[in-house]
């Protein structure tokens, strides 16, 4: 990557969606050609190179079999400005490890040859892979944050985040699930062409910001890490009544074990406190509920088991971010469009 302009190498891998990769390439190529061309019908000059590199330079199939031909081979790519990792699926329970030798061996020598690394979505994975993020905060899908607690202790996974720059003087850049490419592309143009570039690029592609970050769209997990069976008939039980009034206490009396060894074989299968995972379940209904907008907020709270709507208030926006009548008003909208479509 020879040119003059602020260079990005955009890696990718055969786990990569099209979506991340050519969305970023598409917008960050566009830079300085597309505002002029659209508000005065003469195109500008490229401001950045951009390339999009992989562990050869042969074609190859990313996630969902699109075919994707990278300009270069890592081996041949010493420089960039900076680095984008796209995203990368990779099972929530499995960390890739040793699948990744020669892309987390070049990553580290981008680092430490100056060059800003950033990732995308579950592309933080692959810079956990590397050893980048030990000691750091780090923003990625929120479904990986258990897969981070387990294989990458020593990073900080914010699940929240939409993008994280508390390590840009560092040269780390990080950003959350899929769409957050859009935040960090913006961030990257504002940093290499100047925020003019980024603010007109936003409104060309008509990018919003992710203000609520990424709690208000996770999801509980709902993973079971043993195979003991009184804990998983509990788990059913409770999950089919969750308005059951004392559900901890009721599910202690279904296991026939005392209190204090079902928390303690529960805390093993499900990582949680059994009334944590009660407030999680109930939570995710209560999202479903305010998502079909039907019954006022407090019917809400009480319908999945609280009789205190200050507390489910409370609850619900520790969890997701939100006050209950905000979340309606940001995601029932768009399910009366659905509805109304079908």
């Amino acid at each position: 990557m020879t040119s003059t302009r602020p260079s990005i190498a955009i890696l990718v891998t055969p786990e990569s969606s099209a979506s991340v990769l050519y969305g970023l390439y598409d917008v960050l190529t566009t830079v300085g050609p597309m505002w002029p061309d659209m508000t005065a019908a003469q195109p500008g000059a490229e401001l950045l190179d951009v390339r999009i590199v992989a562990a050869t330079a042969e074609p190859l199939r990313c996630f969902g079999n699109i075919i994707v031909e990278p300009h270069a081979a890592l081996a041949d790519v010493a420089r960039a400005d900076a680095v984008v990792v796209c995203d990368m699926y990779t099972p929530i329970g499995t960390p890739p490890t040793g699948m990744y030798g020669a892309e987390t061996a070049w990553l580290r020598r981008m680092r430490h040859s100056g060059t800003l690394v950033t990732s995308v979505c579950t592309g933080s994975v692959l810079l956990a892979e590397a050893g980048l993020l030990d000691g750091r905060t780090c923003a990625g899908h929120w479904a990986y944050a258990d897969l981070f607690a387990e294989a990458y202790p020593r990073v900080v996974f914010r699940p929240g985040a939409i993008l994280d720059v508390e390590h840009e003087a560092d040269g780390i850049i990080t950003a959350g699930g899929v769409t957050s490419w859009q935040d960090l592309a913006l961030h990257l143009i504002g940093r290499l062409c100047g925020p003019e570039h980024a603010a007109r690029t936003a409104r060309v592609y008509l990018f919003g910001g992710h203000e609520d970050g990424q709690l208000p769209f996770a999801a509980m997990s709902r993973r079971i890490r043993t195979d003991d069976r009184i804990i998983a008939d509990c788990l059913a039980w409770v999950g089919e009544r969750i308005d059951t009034p004392n559900p901890v206490t009721a599910m202690v009396e279904r296991s026939g074990l005392t209190a204090r060894t079902f928390a303690r074989r529960f805390a093993a299968a499900t990582g949680r406190r059994p009334i944590e995972h009660v407030h999680g379940l109930r939570v995710e209904r209560s999202r479903e509920l305010l998502e079909l907008g039907r019954l006022p907020v407090d019917d809400v709270g009480y319908a999945v088991g609280y009789e205190d709507p200050t507390f489910f208030r409370r609850l619900f926006k520790r969890t997701t971010g939100m006050t209950p009548a905000a979340y309606r008003r940001k995601f029932a909208a768009s399910t009366e469009r659905a509805g109304g479509a079908a």
